[in-house]
């Protein structure tokens, strides 16, 4: 994105995004912010841009926003979703992970209830970070069904590395019968990650929608 942002504006362009997930996670909708001392059009810009990206990365709208918006600390929420495909689907190679093993969807479900609110996600959390804290608000987390496809939602202010596939690879734990509801219960309350459950494969995950307060922007939507 700096490359092609520089290569338009034929001088230096540096980005700030709204976060960083772990290598091979998908995004379905991901912002970044950058200061342009230059005057543009940003329906141009944006078709600029689409055809100088490679075919993994599209820009969907350029907005102008205020002068203290920032991608990353402005953002009100964020949603990511983990995706298990519970068959062979070709189509779903390296986008889902493949789940062999019957699962309780009843007790994964309950285990999740007991993850919304405030609390101390240590036990999820990668050892090696650089927060200053563990506490995040989980606002909805549910488990839903597509077919064959069960995908885990969640919705939280902030997410620590790692959180999301260490959550999920914990309440498959508990769907297997391997974790029961009270142990699951504790290793919340523990604040160690190694009582916690193994992180699940990195292509299953999706970030798929970042949440900003309407007041940062400065007028209406552009290509979207």
């Amino acid at each position: 994105m700096e490359q092609a942002l520089s290569a338009i504006f034929r001088s230096p362009v540096r980005i700030i995004g709204s976060g960083r997930t772990d290598a091979g996670v998908h995004c379905e909708q991901q912002f970044f912010h950058t200061d342009i001392n230059h005057s543009f059009d940003p329906e141009q810009l944006q078709t600029k841009l689409n055809s100088f990206l490679p075919p993994d990365i599209a820009i969907g709208a350029i907005r102008q926003v205020r002068d203290d918006a920032h991608a990353r600390y402005s953002a009100t929420s964020r949603t990511y979703e983990y995706r298990i495909s519970l068959e062979k689907n070709p189509f779903l190679n390296g986008m889902a992970l493949r789940w062999f093993k019957p699962l309780d969807i009843q007790t994964m479900g309950k285990a999740t209830a007991l993850i919304v609110g405030t609390h101390d996600f240590t036990a999820f959390s990668k050892v090696k970070t650089d927060v200053n804290h563990f506490i995040c608000e989980i606002k909805t987390a549910r488990w839903k069904f597509s077919g064959n496809l069960l995908t885990f939602q969640i919705t939280a202010d902030r997410f620590l590395r790692g959180m999301v596939r260490a959550l999920t690879g914990t309440l498959l734990d508990v769907g297997t019968g391997k974790t029961t509801l009270g142990e699951f219960k504790s290793i919340i309350g523990s604040k160690d990650r190694k009582k916690a459950g193994a992180n699940v494969a990195p292509y299953g995950l999706y970030l798929t929608k970042v949440t900003y307060p309407r007041t940062i922007f400065m007028e209406k939507k552009t290509g979207m």
